[in-house]
């Protein structure tokens, strides 16, 4: 019995985007050269919004990759991975990335709110994959890391999903 076996490697994901309920891009991010030009990824992300869009599944085979992805209101989370990735490894990939985007609009995930923290969702993107290879896939960690400045809301005023933002910064004595 003569198998291929496959190279171990760091590299798993080869793309991270989301999407809104038309099939544009809102952010994206490729890791490798698969698709070098802004047209093919473009024409890649629509045809893979029209064969996602309305299915309830999580995971697809597309175009020779292994795509999970998610849906929330008006958005759509893709992770792409290479055909013999794990599955796992890619949508553990996905609830970090749409966790971590979760706590920093405040549960509010909506095309609106994204656009008006795109900062901070491209800066979620670099903190869980940097050129291909996962870094970090706890959504707690990787929101402490991007350190968005909330507004100085007092504390008495700050709902609950504020408040692990505001724990670590230091109140200086007047």
């Amino acid at each position: 019995m003569d198998s291929q076996v496959l190279e171990p490697s760091l590299y798993s994901v080869k793309a991270i985007m989301i999407l809104d309920n038309d099939g544009n891009r809102l952010m994206a991010k490729y890791f490798d050269d698969q698709f070098p030009s802004a047209k093919e990824q473009k024409t890649f992300e629509k045809n893979l919004f029209n064969k996602t869009h309305r299915a309830n599944a999580e995971i697809i085979m597309f175009e020779g990759l292994t795509c999970v992805y998610r849906s929330n209101v008006d958005l759509f989370f893709y992770v792409v991975g290479s055909t013999n990735e794990n599955e796992l490894i890619l949508a553990s990939v996905l609830n970090a990335f749409y966790d971590s985007i979760c706590q920093i609009l405040r549960r509010n995930v909506e095309k609106r709110a994204l656009l008006e923290n795109m900062d901070a969702g491209f800066l979620v993107m670099d903190e869980i994959c940097d050129g291909g290879i996962i870094l970090d896939c706890d959504s707690s960690s990787i929101v402490s890391k991007v350190a968005i400045k909330t507004d100085d809301i007092p504390i008495g005023e700050q709902t609950v999903s504020q408040m692990p933002l505001n724990l670590g910064k230091q109140v200086s004595p007047k």
